[in-house]
Order: C-alpha cells, then sequence, then structure tokens
C-alpha cells in the first residue's frame, strides 16, 4: 500500500482531540456547536464543511468573516491546528445541480475564497485547494491560483477536491500522479483504503472517516454499549493500525 507521510483520522467526535495520540481531521460544522471547546494534545487539520453547506443551503450561507474568527477561536482554544481548509466549492455533479453553476464558476470561487481569507488573516494557515472533475479541469485550476499570484509548488500542502466519492477509479489515480509530478504537496480529503492503494505514494497527507461507515454495519459495538461501532474510538483506531500507515 502506498502511504502517504502524515495520516490524518477524521472524527466527528471533537473531545477526541484531549483523547488520541494520532493526527485528528475534524469539520468546523461540528466544532463550532461546543461552548468550550478541547485542548489538542495531537496535531488536527481543520475541514470547512463545506460539501454540508452547499447541499444544505446551495451555497455558503458562513461568511469569510466568520469562518476566520471560529479560525481564530480553535487556534488559540483548541491549540495544535495545523492547517484549516478554505470555503470551497466541490464540484461533483450533484452539487452542481444543487448550486446550479459550472465547475469553471466553482472553481472561481474557490480561488477567489482563498485569496480572501488569507487577505483577512495572513497569519492563519489556510490551505488552497484544487477543484475539478477531469484531469483537464484540475491543470485549469492550478492557472486560476497562478493567475491569482498563489504559486501552489511552494504550498506547504494542496487540498484535492472532488475526489473522495470516486477514489478506488483509475482516473484518479492518474489525477494525483499528474500532479504530483508538478511539484505539488497533495493532500487527499476522505481517502479510503483503495486509494491509498491506488495513489497514496502520490500523496504528501490524507485523511478519512471510512472507519465510521463501516461502523455503522457492525452491531453491536464489541467495546462499549453503543449500538454500534460508528463513534467508537477503539474501532477507530483498530482500522487506522490496520492500514499499516507506519
Amino acid at each position: 500500500m502506498g502511504a502517504p507521510a502524515q495520516f490524518y483520522l477524521g472524527t466527528h467526535i471533537p473531545s477526541w482531540l484531549s483523547r488520541v495520540d494520532v493526527p485528528l481531521f475534524i469539520s468546523h460544522r461540528r466544532l463550532k456547536r461546543y461552548k468550550t471547546l478541547p485542548r489538542a494534545r495531537v496535531p488536527w487539520c481543520l475541514d470547512s464543511g463545506g460539501f454540508s453547506e452547499l447541499s444544505l443551503y446551495g451555497r455558503w450561507v458562513t461568511t469569510p468573516d466568520e469562518y476566520i474568527v471560529a479560525l481564530r477561536r480553535y487556534k488559540a482554544e483548541v491549540g495544535k491546528l495545523v492547517w484549516a481548509a478554505p470555503m470551497d466549492w466541490m464540484v461533483e455533479p450533484i452539487m452542481r445541480e444543487r448550486t446550479g453553476l459550472t465547475v469553471r464558476e466553482h472553481q472561481y470561487r474557490t480561488v477567489e475564497n482563498v485569496v480572501t481569507l488569507r487577505q483577512l488573516a495572513p497569519d492563519l494557515p489556510i490551505i488552497p485547494v484544487l477543484q475539478g472533475w477531469s484531469l483537464a479541469d484540475y491543470l485549469a485550476c492550478v492557472r486560476l491560483y497562478d493567475e491569482a499570484r498563489i504559486d501552489l509548488r511552494s504550498e506547504r500542502i494542496v487540498g484535492l477536491g472532488s475526489v473522495c466519492r470516486r477514489q478506488s477509479t483509475e482516473e484518479i489515480g492518474l489525477i494525483t500522479e499528474r500532479l504530483s509530478a508538478l511539484g505539488l504537496q497533495l493532500h487527499g480529503f476522505g481517502v479510503k483504503s483503495e486509494g491509498l492503494k491506488l495513489y497514496g505514494q502520490y500523496l504528501a497527507s490524507a485523511d478519512s472517516m471510512a472507519w465510521s461507515f463501516r461502523g455503522r454495519h457492525v452491531n453491536p459495538c464489541a467495546h462499549g454499549a453503543a449500538q454500534s461501532e460508528a463513534n467508537c474510538l477503539a474501532f477507530a483506531l483498530e482500522w487506522r493500525k490496520r492500514l499499516n500507515l507506519e
């Protein structure tokens, strides 16, 4: 299995930040509900929750200013934030049907948001994210960043959007290989074990919550009184260990 240099265990349970010893990946939509935030003992990254927000509303209702306020709070109160995703626009067909916009418009809005967030908070670790459906789309998005004076080749990490629901395909393998060859340090969002086998060697980092989706069908929980393993830390850590990341 081709393993990325860094792997973040995805979770929808923010309290794990103060309980585990492996890097985590958590959504802003989860963290923002908490009045008292956990203090992180591990490095972690933040997902903006864009897929949920666009699915629900067909647009971003969270404003850039609101997102920046939240990021500053997470950085100060949680600590150990490695990077945060921007308020990007996924381009899956179902998402474009929801927004009524083209791939190109979603790409423009993604790049524009990265520029806006970095202008508002140049001190925060906000990463660029590439959006596209075909290889040509992703290469076009690279050019949009070039036009915005953001050199993706010099970025510590570049998110690869709109791949998690088709990650086990040869097409995604080709896309990651080509983008990696350009010198981009790629992060794969929501990469399952099949995706790691196909193109993990082209990723600098990745995250996944595949353990939770699998755990929904494992009943009852073998580690407690829960009905399934979907929320079980022990199950999640066992799943991660089986990936043979180290």
